[in-house]
């Protein structure tokens, strides 16, 4: 299948590992440039220097903080100023960060608020004009499954990524007149450097397959998603055969979410 993203630029966020890092590593592979951005400048040179030595492809790196607006919008400008123009933005920063209502105090709401909200808000407003002017785009907002069914103890992170997900369908509705088109991928249980960590500390005896397959025993496929599987998805939604497909969500969760 032939995706169409020759020569489209793409701005990852969080994107010095994980799924940002393979989201940029499989549209560099389909022939995009790429701007991979993060707070961590060190993470991000190995990174970009990982993509260029697989793919050959243009890559830069644009260290920022996307909790500070006047940073989302430099991003843009950088990734503009140097390639010329912008097609894709995946709003893939965030962390993890989950209590019970009553522990959770002011500065943690706002704070995740900042980071996986606004910074996707800010990001998605700095780069309209320049998908206008392209002709349209593509905006992928990487929420979580538990967003759609939230779980006690689970604050602030699903509340932050459920506004997550009416921001997709509403900026969908605002911005498919100028054929930019906005979904969100919700993620499961996902490997992760977390998650390889706690196989490290709790059963460093077993493989990772192993591992993978007991902690995914209440998982209909029976086991942890690869990075590549959700970067799969998101690579499908930047390209062009998703051109029809906006204002939806899809759950990359193995099967484990309780809501379509």
């Amino acid at each position: 299948m032939e995706l169409g993203l020759q020569g489209k630029v793409a701005i990852i966020t969080g994107a010095s590992k994980g799924i940002g890092y393979y989201t940029a590593l499989q549209l560099a592979q389909e022939g995009a440039s790429v701007v991979l951005c993060a707070r961590g400048e060190k993470h991000l040179e190995v990174a970009a220097a990982a993509i260029k030595e697989k793919t050959g492809a243009q890559v830069l790196i644009v260290p920022a903080d996307m909790t500070k607006e006047k940073e989302c919008q430099e991003v843009v400008t950088k990734a503009v100023e140097h390639f010329g123009r912008l097609d894709i933005l995946v709003n893939n920063a965030g962390t993890a960060s989950a209590n019970s209502f009553e522990q959770v105090g002011s500065e943690l709401w706002q704070s995740d608020l900042d980071l996986k909200l606004f910074g996707a808000v800010h990001c998605s407003k700095a780069a309209l004009p320049h998908m206008k002017a392209a002709g349209g785009g593509s905006i992928i907002n990487v929420t979580a499954v538990l967003a759609k069914t939230p779980p006690a103890s689970s604050l602030p992170t699903t509340v932050s990524r459920a506004a997550g997900l009416a921001l997709t369908k509403a900026m969908s509705k605002d911005l498919g007149k100028y054929n930019i088109r906005v979904n969100a991928v919700c993620i499961g249980l996902i490997r992760s450097d977390q998650i390889e960590k706690r196989w490290k500390n709790d059963a460093p005896n077993l493989t990772w397959e192993e591992y993978s397959q007991k902690v995914g025993e209440a998982i209909p496929l029976g086991r942890i998603g690869d990075t590549e599987e959700a970067a799969n998805v998101i690579t499908f939604l930047a390209s062009n055969a998703s051109s029809y497909v906006t204002g939806t969500s899809i759950n990359i969760d193995g099967g484990s979410g309780g809501a379509l």
